[in-house]
């Protein structure tokens, strides 16, 4: 399983807002919700799956501000693919807190 960091950016927006674009592409993760995890946060949105799919869903969240008029979009990606062992989001977080304590 892997996890990509993925932010994907706009440009030549009519405002400094791009939460309109944002919620596009949330919606397209919706449709992968059997196949993927997904969290959005404040700058980001993190997304863990089968790498093939989330090469797919990257695709399709780069192509999202495309659909709603925009002319350019600079797509940052970091993909941790790591195959020792199972890793999620919610693992590699735990693993953090549980040193934290100890």
């Amino acid at each position: 399983m892997a996890i990509i960091d993925i932010t994907v950016i706009p440009i030549g927006t009519e405002s400094p807002s791009v939460s309109t674009y944002v919620a596009g592409i949330q919606r397209v993760l919706e449709k992968y919700n059997d196949q993927i995890n997904y969290e959005l946060t404040p700058m980001n949105t993190i997304v863990e799956g089968e790498l093939d799919v989330l090469l797919n869903v990257i695709k399709e969240m780069h192509e999202a501000p495309f659909q709603e008029g925009i002319q350019r979009v600079a797509t940052n990606i970091r993909i941790d693919d790591r195959r020792d062992k199972k890793s999620t989001m919610k693992s590699k977080l735990e693993s953090v807190r549980n040193k934290m304590q100890g």
